[in-house]
């Protein structure tokens, strides 16, 4: 009867292996189901400009802020 050896860097190897396929597989599908989404119109479109449109910041208050640090 043969036995396999196996040390402490092909078991690390392995592990690793395994986390890598998990995470290609976890991004896969969430690719695949984004793809899907937007071809059905499910997704939410949210461009840039809708990110910082909510952000209301007056370019005298920086501007000021700058001076009043010195």
């Amino acid at each position: 009867m043969q036995f396999l050896y196996f040390d402490a860097g092909l078991g690390a190897m392995l592990v690793q292996a395994l986390v890598a396929a998990v995470a290609g597989i976890a991004l896969f599908y969430k690719s695949i189901t984004y793809k899907i989404k937007s071809i059905f119109g499910l997704d939410k479109d949210t461009s840039e400009g809708e990110v910082f449109d909510d952000i209301n910041i007056d370019d005298s208050t920086i501007e000021n802020a700058s001076k009043d640090d010195k």
